[in-house]
């Protein structure tokens, strides 16, 4: 056997015998980030905070009204009358069609669209556009003027156009 070849077998064995203490003792280049945050020093650690203090307060998650407190309307209930809508009696597709009708009557009212499922009339009256609503309610229909914010339409035109369609509803 040559010089060169035990040589080269003895080096080899002790790669091994190396590489075999190495993993078996922990040797860090063979372990994988294993360092938690408990090794950091006080000042690198992350804050701790106590599991109660991070969860919301529900104290007041199920508390009741008072017992003489307002209660909120109901479904279907028909809103109060004000100057922009009022309640009529029949069924919201019969009113629809006679708001349709009584819009059509107004001089100088042009109705841009209309929306049956949707119970809206897009008009343009005066300079101003607004929709006419119907929903329907327990007491019939409620038939109101609405700006395109979705709110109560309180300009002069709008107001207008209910109390024509008030008078000619209530006949």
């Amino acid at each position: 056997m040559s010089q060169t070849s035990r040589i080269a077998r003895t080096g080899v064995a002790v790669l091994l015998a190396f590489t075999a203490v190495a993993v078996l003792s922990g040797c860090s280049w063979f372990r994988k980030g294993a360092r938690g945050d408990y090794a950091l020093a006080a000042e690198q650690r992350p804050l701790e905070v106590p599991p109660d203090l991070n969860l919301p307060d529900t104290s007041g998650a199920m508390s009741l009204p008072p017992a003489g407190a307002a209660q909120p309307a109901r479904p279907g209930a028909a809103p109060a009358p004000t100057a922009s809508g009022f309640t009529v009696a029949g069924t919201r597709d019969e009113i629809f069609a006679k708001v349709g009708t009584a819009l059509e009557g107004i001089d100088g009212l042009a109705i841009a669209s209309k929306a049956q499922l949707l119970g809206t009339y897009d008009v343009s009256y005066q300079g101003s556009d607004f929709l006419v609503r119907v929903v329907a309610v327990e007491s019939g229909a409620y038939v109101s003027a609405v700006d395109p914010r979705g709110l109560p339409a309180t300009g002069e035109a709008p107001l207008k156009v209910v109390a024509s369609l008030q008078a000619a509803l209530a006949r």
